[in-house]
């Protein structure tokens, strides 16, 4: 193969494995907006809360003193504190917001970022922090001739794809899915139905926040993580829901992926270019195509 074939080839399967890590903080944003019409300010640092979670239970040291427990007892932990935290969140605070429209959910999690970034800061500094993973994050494997990928990204993007094959799985075919969706479409017509709207909302948060627990400690093994970090996490994943489209969770996979492929190009093209390619194909797909490239219609289970 000619050098730079491989050269653009290596390219594309690193944008891919990146693309699988957008995805997976992307469809729990997903997941939020799909059941409650919310969109949820505080996702981005959620994830940051999540990877500091892992970091402190993993470690032996540092300003709170920590267990040191192995990340693979760690890592089950931290995925049921964000469970339990999403469904109180929205028991205890969403639920007495939606009623009043689109605003005042997205000022309440927009103080709950505050609230996050502030006691991150507050407890552990400004000092970007990893998590690490027994030599997990610098293993790699070639998938063929002269392209190599590390592990972790590779698993990063088979646990993304298994998480959204098992939402698609849970709303297509479970009553809880069925109950997911019947409160998204008809609040009143599911209340009168027999479906208890306040209880199938905090359980769609708290399944929104196991799976950005998975996705915060995935970014902190591969890179370092620091409480001012959320809202570029909310960005990236905010531009793979539209990317792909609303309601549909494959679509919003496939717009992470399409992300990673875009930032991979622009730091190809130039060091300076990562981030902003990856803008430039957000904001022209927004333009051309608003409703994104795979939205979920009614039709579709």
């Amino acid at each position: 193969m000619p050098a730079a074939l491989l050269g653009w080839t290596d390219t594309l399967v690193q944008g891919v494995m990146l693309g699988g890590l957008y995805g997976l903080f992307a469809v729990g944003l997903s997941l939020v907006f799909g059941v409650m019409r919310i969109v949820n300010i505080a996702h981005g640092d959620l994830i940051v809360l999540a990877a500091f979670g892992a970091i402190v239970a993993t470690s032996a040291s540092g300003t709170v003193p920590a267990p040191g427990l192995p990340l693979w007892i760690a890592a089950p932990l931290v995925v049921a504190a964000m469970y339990a935290f999403g469904y109180i969140l929205q028991r205890g605070v969403l639920n007495t917001t939606i009623a009043g429209g689109e605003l005042p959910p997205l000022l309440v999690t927009f103080g709950v970022s505050i609230v996050i970034q502030n006691l991150l800061l507050e407890f552990y500094s400004a000092d970007p922090r990893s998590l690490a993973a027994g030599g997990l994050e610098t293993r790699s494997v070639e998938l063929f001739a002269g392209v190599t990928v590390g592990v972790l990204p590779l698993a990063t993007l088979a646990i993304a794809l298994g998480i959204t094959a098992f939402l698609q799985w849970l709303f297509g075919r479970t009553n809880i899915g069925r109950a997911f969706r019947a409160a998204s479409d008809d609040p009143e017509i599911a209340g009168l139905m027999g479906i208890a709207t306040r209880h199938v909302y905090a359980l769609a948060t708290a399944l929104a926040l196991a799976v950005v627990a998975i996705a915060g400690m995935l970014l902190a093994v591969r890179t370092t993580v620091a409480p001012a970090d959320g809202p570029n996490n909310l960005i990236y994943a905010f531009e793979a829901v539209i990317i792909g489209g609303l309601g549909s969770f494959w679509g919003t996979l496939a717009g992470g992926v399409i992300l990673g492929i875009s930032q991979a190009i622009g730091f190809r093209l130039s060091p300076g270019w990562g981030a902003f390619a990856g803008h430039i194909v957000f904001l022209a797909i927004l333009a051309l195509r608003p409703q994104g490239l795979f939205p979920r219609t009614r039709t579709q289970a």
